[in-house]
């Protein structure tokens, strides 16, 4: 089994945001030791408990900081950008580190504040069309476009390799893109767990083979899950309770809450949490899956066997840096499973 990691670098109870990019670099340089496939670093705006907001600039601190793994965006907000400065930044970023940059992509709204703020015309009712905004991109990477094209005058000039393109998202849109244009698909199953099933099946069925360098032959699907491993099922438990309120609070639109201690959320969910698990053969990932390396390395290769994965790119937010990193090495025995 391939494993990999999406990092939204939370800014931990009495860290500063400083030593919140020390922990993804200290995270990174951990996974390649452990043989992690790729770190991602999320893009998220506005929220106080998250520092991960421009991937473009986290990319290339880890990439020289590291030595083989892949490096990427989990993901850039396609909708709020050209589509041509992304493909630039990311040749770029594979000119200095040939072969091992990930362009991860993908939609998304980020509260009515932040989705004016990041958009250029703002005096215009702007309708960001994402079909057009991948296919334009896949041209940008592939240099593509017809002759005719105004856009052919302007080739981008870079390595015969192209950074990996992978589409990700929760919806059936991006499914449907993923199949049509033939690329690398990540579902974010800790975002819509019921949809899956569907999703995957439908960009396994429907794919077609690509047709230039940003994509793919065959289908390669992952599923992006938030998993907590601890040496124990209370442990786990209890490194789960943080994450809980801050969904809460997000739902509640309180971005400007902070990432609680273990303690003060348990306080204030009243108990540990649940831990919910996998039901074998459905396909739907639990929101959160936790507990000993025995209890989630049966749930994620019935999982992975359930879905038939190529990979499986985990999430946390675990507030405590040592028990994180601690996650990830127990986590690391499924590496090479299957």
């Amino acid at each position: 089994m391939k494993l990999s990691i999406v990092d939204v670098s939370p800014v931990l109870p009495g860290q500063s945001r400083h030593q919140t990019f020390n922990n993804t670099i200290e995270l990174a340089q951990h996974a390649e030791r452990l043989g992690y496939s790729r770190i991602w670093v999320a893009e998220h705006h506005g929220a106080a408990s998250i520092a991960g907001r421009a991937p473009e600039v986290l990319i290339p601190v880890i990439a020289a900081n590291t030595s083989t793994i892949k490096v990427g965006s989990g993901s850039i907000l396609l909708n709020h950008y050209s589509p041509f400065k992304v493909a630039e930044v990311f040749c770029t970023l594979n000119e200095l580190f040939p072969g091992r940059i990930d362009l991860g992509a993908g939609r998304a709204t980020t509260g009515p504040v932040t989705d004016f703020a990041l958009q250029q015309e703002r005096n215009k009712q702007v309708h960001n069309n994402s079909d057009q905004q991948i296919a334009e991109l896949v041209a940008w990477l592939d240099n593509s476009f017809p002759s005719d094209h105004p856009f052919a005058k302007a080739p981008i000039a870079t390595l015969e390799t192209r950074p990996d393109l992978h589409l990700l998202g929760s919806s059936p849109w991006s499914a449907m893109a993923a199949s049509e244009l033939g690329l690398r698909y990540v579902f974010a199953g800790f975002i819509n767990q019921q949809g899956a099933v569907q999703n995957i099946h439908h960009y396994r069925t429907n794919f077609k083979p690509a047709q230039g360098h940003a994509g793919v032959q065959k289908p390669e699907a992952i599923l992006a899950v938030h998993v907590v491993c601890a040496d124990t099922e209370e442990e786990a438990a209890r490194l789960l309770a943080p994450v809980h309120v801050m969904y809460r609070n997000l739902t509640q639109g309180r971005i400007d809450a902070m990432m609680l201690s273990a303690a003060d959320a348990i306080n204030e969910l009243g108990a540990v949490p649940v831990i919910e698990k996998y039901i074998n053969g459905s396909g739907i990932p639990p929101k959160f899956i936790a507990g000993t390396f025995a209890s989630v390395k049966q749930q994620l290769i019935a999982l992975t066997n359930d879905l038939d994965l190529e990979e499986l790119i985990i999430q946390d937010l675990v507030i405590d840096h040592k028990a994180r990193l601690h996650s990830y090495e127990l986590l690391s025995g499924l590496i090479g499973e299957l």
